[in-house]
C-alpha cells in the first residue's frame, strides 16, 4: 500500500498540529504544535480539560492575593492556561509549542517584551527547556523589534501574521526563529477583492506569496524558517510541500492522511539558490512605506491582530464567567453548612458570623438569608476582592 499524502509530506517538511487539543496531537503525531486564545478557548470548553481550567484560575488568584480585580485574575490564568496547555503539549510532540503573546501588546515592543518573559520564566519554572519553546508575536515592526531582542537572549519568536515580502526580509534582518504566512488568509482577501470563487493551487496568491519568501530565504541564506499557516484546503498544502514547516488543521490533517497518490515536490533550497532574486533593503521607514502601499498585508494585519485580541478578551471573559460559577457553588455549600435545620433559610439564629455580614446578605431585612441571597451576596464580595 502506498504511503498517504500526509506521510509523504513529513518526509519533506516538519508537520505542525494547528490546535490545541491533545488528541488531535497524539493522533496525527506531529513533530511541532502551535496554539492560540482561540483554540485554547475550544480546548478550555471541553469537559476532560476542566482540571486544567481550575488550576490556572487557582494559581492567578494565589499569585494575584486578595484585592485583586477578577480581570486582573482572568488575564493572568489566561497565561497559565497557554503554558498549561503548551506543557502538555511539549510531552508528546519531540518538537516546540508556540504560545502566543496577547495581540493587544503588538504594537508595544516594551510590553511585548516584559511578556514574552513572563511567558518563559513560567515554562522554566515547569521544568521546559527555552529550546523547545516559541513565542508567537505578531509581525508589527514593533513586534519585529522585540523578537530581534528576544533572540539575543536565547529566546525563539514564531512571527505571526505575516502577509508581506517587508515583514519577511524585516523578520529575517532581525534573526526571528521562525516565520508564519498565512496563506489561506491572503486567499480570503484577493477572492473578496477580485470576486472571484476560487484560484487553482498554484495560482493560489496566498501561494504564491510563501514560495517568493521561501525562494527569497534560500537564495539569501536567511536561517530564518518559513512555516505556511491558515490553510483553506488541501491545494493549497500540496504546492507548498517542501516549505520549512507546515501548521494544519486536524480537519485537513485528516484529509492528507486519507488521499494516496505520488506527492511532488514543490519547494527545494537548491533550486532557489539559482534564482534571480535580489536582496532587498530594509529599516523602519522602508518597512512602513512598504506596509502602507500593501493594502493586503496592512488590510490583514490589522484585522488579524483585531482578530487575536478578540479572542484573548473572549478566553478571558470565560475565565471571568468560570470565576462567577466557582463563587456560586461556594455560596451554595456555605448555606448548606449554615441551614441547619434544612428549611431554605439562615435565621440569625442558625447564622454564626458577625450581624454585620448577616445584615448585608439579608437583602430585603427580613431577618432570613435564602439561598439566591447568599449567592448574590457572595458573587458581589468576591467582584470587590
Amino acid at each position: 500500500m502506498s504511503a498517504s499524502l500526509l506521510e509523504q509530506l513529513k518526509s519533506m517538511t516538519v508537520v505542525v498540529a494547528d490546535t490545541g487539543d491533545i488528541h488531535s496531537i497524539r493522533k496525527f503525531t506531529p513533530r511541532d504544535a502551535t496554539t492560540n486564545p482561540s483554540l485554547i478557548t475550544a480546548a478550555a470548553q471541553m469537559p476532560e480539560y476542566q482540571d486544567v481550567v481550575r488550576a490556572a484560575l487557582d494559581w492567578a488568584r494565589r499569585e494575584r492575593g486578595k484585592g485583586a480585580l477578577r480581570e486582573e485574575i482572568a488575564r493572568l490564568a489566561v497565561d497559565r492556561l497557554a503554558v498549561e496547555f503548551g506543557l502538555r503539549i511539549l510531552r508528546i510532540v519531540p518538537g516546540r509549542v508556540s504560545t502566543e503573546v496577547d495581540a493587544r501588546l503588538s504594537h508595544d515592543t516594551g510590553k511585548t517584551l516584559e511578556k514574552a518573559r513572563f511567558l518563559i520564566e513560567l515554562y522554566q519554572a515547569a521544568g521546559a527547556k527555552r529550546e523547545r519553546i516559541l513565542i508567537k508575536i505578531a509581525s508589527t515592526w514593533e513586534g519585529i523589534r522585540a523578537a530581534e531582542v528576544l533572540e539575543k537572549e536565547g529566546i525563539h519568536c514564531n512571527l505571526t501574521l505575516l502577509f508581506g515580502m517587508h515583514q519577511a526580509v524585516a523578520c529575517a534582518e532581525a534573526g526571528a526563529t521562525l516565520i508564519s504566512p498565512f496563506v489561506g488568509r491572503i486567499l480570503d482577501w484577493h477572492l473578496k477583492e477580485t470576486g472571484k470563487t476560487e484560484f487553482v493551487p498554484e495560482e493560489d496568491p496566498g501561494v504564491v506569496s510563501v514560495t517568493r519568501i521561501y525562494n527569497y530565504y534560500k537564495k539569501h541564506d536567511h536561517r530564518t524558517e518559513v512555516m505556511g499557516a491558515s490553510f483553506r484546503n488541501i491545494g493549497e498544502i500540496l504546492e507548498l510541500a517542501g516549505c520549512d514547516l507546515l501548521t494544519i488543521a486536524p480537519k485537513l490533517l485528516s484529509e492528507l492522511a486519507t488521499y494516496g497518490g505520488e506527492l511532488e515536490r514543490k519547494l527545494d533550497p537548491k533550486a532557489a539558490q539559482s534564482m534571480d532574486l535580489p536582496q532587498l533593503p530594509m529599516s523602519a521607514k522602508i518597512f512602513r512605506e512598504m506596509h502602507e502601499s500593501d493594502r493586503m498585508a496592512r488590510d490583514k494585519l490589522a484585522e488579524g491582530i483585531e482578530g487575536f485580541a478578540k479572542a484573548q478578551s473572549a478566553l478571558e471573559g470565560m475565565l471571568m464567567e468560570r470565576m462567577k460559577d466557582d463563587s456560586a457553588n461556594a455560596a451554595r455549600d456555605l448555606f448548606r453548612v449554615f441551614d441547619l435545620d434544612g428549611d431554605g433559610f439562615i435565621t440569625r439564629e442558625e447564622w454564626s458570623g458577625t450581624d454585620a455580614v448577616f445584615d448585608a446578605l439579608d437583602e430585603n431585612g427580613d431577618g432570613r438569608i435564602t439561598a439566591e441571597e447568599m449567592g448574590a451576596g457572595l458573587g458581589a464580595a468576591f467582584r470587590l476582592q
